[in-house]
C-alpha cells in the first residue's frame, strides 16, 4: 500500500494521536492535505496546522491564522473547548510536551476525541511521548522512495534541467544512471530530489563521475553527528606490497558482491576479519577492499559509539550500522574492533549489549555490505564474534618476507618519484628483516630528510643509515608478536 492510503485508515481508525517523525515536514503537509480532500465524499473533516510562530491556521481552505493560540498550552485549550470534528497538526511542538499541563491536557483531548472526532497529529523531526499518552498514540511512517518513484524523480530534474536550457538535452550513461537510482535509496523524498537535480545540474550529463558526489551528500544526510566516517582514498591494491593471498582472495568475490549475473548461483560474501603486526598493512588492506570492490569505504570509530549514557551507546551503534546499510553497496570498516567489543575479562553491561547488537546485525543484514575487520590483539575478542559464519575467513598479516619488502621500498621510493635503478633493493631488502610495512616507510621518509639535508640525491646509503638506527616492532615486542604468530598458526590464513 502507498503513504497516503496507509495514513488514510490510520485517521480513519480515529486514534486521537498520530505522531510522524520526518524531517520531510512539506511533503508531509501535502500528504495529510490529499487525504483530506479524499475523505471529503464520505466524512470530510477539517485540517488545521499549528506553529509556535503563526499560531492555528486551517489548511484545507484559506484563512488566516489565529495568532491568539500561539502559545502551546492556548492552541490545547482551544482544541479541548471546540466541539466540532478536526485533525490538528502540530509543527515542533517536541519541545513543550514534557510540560504537566500540556500532558493533562492532551489526555483530555484524548479522552473525548471518539464522542467528538479529534485527532492531534504531532510531526516533528523526533518525538518522544510520555508514558502517560503512549496508549493513545499510534506512529506513522512515510515510506521512502520506491525504485519506480526515485526514477520519476531523475527524469523530473532531467525535464527542468531541459526547460533551464533550452535546446539541451541531459546526456544519459545507462549504466550511471542505473547505479544513480539505486545509489538515492534510503533517502527522503525531497533529499532525492535535491541530489537528482544537484547531479543532473552539474554538467547536464549523469555520469559515472557524478556517483561519489552523490555518494558522499548521501552520507552527510545520513550520518548527523554519527560514529560512521567517510573515508574519501581508498586505495589500489597496486599500491599494497604482499597479500597475495588475500587479494586472489577478494578478486574471487568480487563479482559475487557486485551482484554480477553470471555469479548469482553464489552467496555474496559477507567479510573478513584482519589479525597481524601493527604497521604491516591490515588499514591499508581495508581501503583497497573498498577500491577492488569499486564502493564506498565506510569507518566505523568505536570511541564515538561509546557514551555515558544508559541506551546511548546501543542506539550509536544502531544508526551507525543502518546508516551503513542505507549506504550499501559499501565497504564497513572497523579499525582495531577489539578497543570496541571487549572480550570476557573486560566485559561490562554496556559492552555485551553492543556485541549483541553487532552480532545481531551480521546475522540478519540483507544489505550489500562487506564488512572488514582488524585487530591487533585476537585474544581479547569474544569467540562468539570470531567462529565460524561470523567473517567469511580470518586472515593473518604477518611481517613481509625479502620478497614482500623489495616490493613495499619500490612502491614507496616510486610514490616520491625516486627513480628505483639508483637504488639496492636486494641490499635493502636484506638490511629490512623483521620490519613492518609502516618502519620501511618510514625509514624513507627520514632518510630523504637527512639527504635533503646534506643537499645530495636519495642513495641506498642514505636508507641503510636509517634502517640501522630503528629498533623495529619485531624487536621492541618480540615476546608478543611471537605468541600472536602462535596463536595464528593453524587458525587463520596468511595474507601471503
Amino acid at each position: 500500500m502507498d503513504g497516503r492510503h496507509d495514513l488514510e485508515l490510520i485517521l480513519r481508525s480515529q486514534t486521537p494521536i498520530v505522531v510522524i517523525e520526518s524531517q520531510d515536514e512539506r511533503r508531509m503537509l501535502e500528504l495529510l492535505q490529499s487525504v483530506t480532500i479524499a475523505r471529503a465524499s464520505s466524512d470530510y473533516v477539517p485540517l488545521f496546522r499549528w506553529t509556535l510562530t503563526d499560531g492555528l491556521q486551517r489548511l484545507d481552505i484559506s484563512l488566516e491564522p489565529q495568532a491568539i493560540n500561539s502559545e502551546p498550552r492556548d492552541v490545547l485549550k482551544h482544541i479541548r473547548a471546540v466541539s466540532k470534528p478536526g485533525v490538528y497538526v502540530l509543527l515542533d511542538f517536541h519541545p513543550f510536551i514534557d510540560d504537566p499541563v500540556h500532558v493533562r491536557l492532551l489526555k483530555d483531548i484524548c479522552m473525548q476525541a471518539r464522542e467528538v472526532n479529534k485527532q492531534i497529529v504531532l510531526l516533528s523531526h523526533k518525538v518522544t511521548i510520555p508514558r502517560e499518552l503512549e496508549n493513545y498514540c499510534a506512529r506513522f511512517d512515510m515510506a521512502l522512495p520506491s525504485e519506480q518513484e526515485r526514477t520519476n524523480i531523475i527524469k523530473k530534474a532531467a525535464r527542468e534541467y531541459a526547460q533551464d536550457h533550452p535546446g539541451s538535452k541531459v546526456q544519459v550513461d545507462p549504466k550511471a544512471h542505473e547505479l544513480l537510482i539505486r545509489n538515492l535509496a534510503g533517502l527522503t523524498y525531497a533529499d532525492t530530489e535535491r541530489l537528482a537535480r544537484n547531479a543532473i545540474f552539474v554538467d547536464g550529463a549523469i555520469t559515472r563521475s557524478d556517483l561519489p558526489g552523490v555518494m558522499q551528500a548521501k552520507y552527510e544526510l545520513l550520518n548527523r553527528g554519527g560514529a560512521l566516517q567517510f573515508e574519501y582514498d581508498t586505495a589500489r591494491f597496486n599500491d599494497v606490497g604482499g597479500l597475495s593471498r588475500l587479494k586472489k582472495w577478494l578478486s574471487h568475490r568480487r563479482p559475487a558482491f557486485r551482484g554480477d549475473e553470471s555469479v548469482a548461483h553464489l552467496d555474496a560474501p559477507k567479510g573478513i576479519l584482519l589479525l597481524g603486526v601493527q604497521g604491516c598493512g591490515k588499514s591499508l588492506a581495508a581501503k583497497a577492499t573498498a577500491g577492488i570492490f569499486g564502493v564506498p569505504l565506510l569507518r566505523l570509530d568505536f570511541g564515538a559509539v561509546y557514551d555515558k549514557y544508559h541506551g546511548e551507546t546501543e542506539r550509536k551503534l544502531r544508526e551507525s550500522l543502518k546508516t551503513s546499510d542505507v549506504m550499501s553497496p559499501c565497504v564497513l570498516w572497523i579499525d582495531e574492533i577489539e578497543k570496541g567489543i571487549a572480550g570476557r575479562g573486560g566485559e561490562t553491561g554496556t559492552t555485551q549489549r553492543v556485541l549483541g547488537t553487532f552480532l545481531t546485525w551480521m546475522a540478519e543484514r540483507q544489505s550489500q555490505v562487506f564488512v572488514v575487520a582488524t585487530a591487533n590483539d585476537i585474544s581479547t575478542l569474544p569467540p562468539e564474534l570470531v567462529r565460524k559464519g561470523r567473517f567469511d575467513e580470518i586472515f593473518f598479516v604477518d611481517l613481509p618476507k625479502k620478497k614482500v619488502r623489495n616490493s613495499i621500498l619500490a612502491i614507496h621510493l616510486a610514490n616520491r618519484d625516486q627513480p628505483l635503478k639508483r637504488f639496492e633493493l636486494e641490499q635493502l631488502s636484506e638490511a629490512t628483516e623483521g620490519f613492518s610495512g609502516a618502519e620501511i616507510e618510514q625509514a624513507v621518509v627520514s632518510a630523504l630528510y637527512a639527504a635533503h639535508a646534506k643537499s645530495e640525491p636519495l642513495a641506498t646509503e642514505h636508507l641503510l643509515v636509517e634502517i640501522k638506527e630503528t629498533r623495529p616492532l619485531s624487536v621492541v615486542m618480540a615476546e608478543r608478536i611471537a605468541a600472536m604468530r602462535e596463536w595464528a598458526a593453524g587458525r587463520t590464513v596468511p595474507c601471503d
